[in-house]
């Protein structure tokens, strides 16, 4: 089988890169002012967000921006989500930081800047917030809004990926600094050992990376049984590129028992989820 084209580093070119950016508390739990812990549903959390932001919490801001961003539990507002994020950054919430640093660096309701981005991560990775490192350190890696420096790349996503808590995508982008010996030493089994802890720890981007080491055999012993059910769970999280590669091995039986019906639905979930080359060609008229 031909050896897979393993996918960029940064952002533009990596399936479901950057997915945690998550509330700072998760949407079914929230922590009230006096420390209680409490099980709540999106509508729920949000409300809370709402009050302990109003009451000068200012990672419940910033938690609120997030939600009010992506439409949960409130509905969306951007506009809104920024100005949060703009104060509760001011106010020393490094999350908001972080998540400023995010819509700037994505132009998500904003020109794009990424000097500003970087400007904000690096605001935010000097105040522990390991998402913002995480996101520096792709920056560095690609020399997008900074001078590129692959080494202090390499430092900030180890930073982000060698704690309990870590930023599964950091991880991930350490892999492939590893995988390509840039700022780390070259080595494919330490690189596909970060990716593998992307995925044990439920980040279905590195599940779909390692699915791609697993199918070409790259830091392991090639496995095309391991690579479909990674390939799997990534297509179930909605990466097409993920569905698309699964349909293949059905269609060769690599791994998996061959099965022309399946191969085809799994296409389809390819090109539903935004992967064009699984989609059906147009004939020309």
């Amino acid at each position: 089988m031909k050896r897979p084209k393993f996918v960029g580093l940064f952002p533009s070119q990596f399936p479901g890169w950057g997915r945690d950016d998550k509330p700072v508390f998760h949407y079914k739990t929230a922590t009230t002012k006096d420390g209680d812990h409490v099980l709540l549903d999106a509508t729920r959390a949000a409300a809370l967000f709402d009050t302990t932001c109003k009451g000068g919490v200012q990672k419940g801001c910033a938690s609120l921006g997030v939600m009010l961003q992506k439409g949960k539990g409130v509905k969306k507002d951007s506009v809104r989500a920024m100005s949060l994020f703009d104060r509760s950054c001011t106010a020393g919430a490094m999350e908001g930081c972080t998540s400023l640093g995010t819509l700037y660096n994505e132009g998500a309701g904003v020109p794009r800047d990424v000097p500003r981005a970087a400007s904000l991560f690096q605001r935010g990775c000097d105040g522990k917030d390991l998402q913002a490192c995480a996101k520096l350190g792709v920056l560095y890696a690609s020399g997008e809004g900074v001078t590129q420096d692959v080494n202090r790349a390499a430092t900030l996503l180890k930073q982000s990926c060698d704690t309990a808590a870590k930023v599964t995508f950091g991880c991930v982008g350490l892999g492939h600094l590893h995988w390509a010996g840039t700022g780390v030493v070259q080595n494919d089994s330490i690189g596909t050992e970060f990716i593998r802890s992307a995925c044990r720890a439920y980040d279905q981007a590195g599940c779909f990376q390692l699915a791609l080491a697993y199918e070409s055999g790259r830091g392991v012993k090639q496995n095309y049984n391991r690579a479909a059910i990674h390939y799997r769970q990534a297509c179930e999280d909605r990466i097409g590129e993920a569905c698309f590669r699964l349909a293949a091995l059905y269609d060769k039986g690599a791994g998996v028992q061959r099965s022309p019906d399946a191969a085809k639905e799994f296409r389809s979930q390819a090109c539903n989820r935004g992967y064009p080359e699984a989609c059906p060609k147009k004939k020309e008229s």
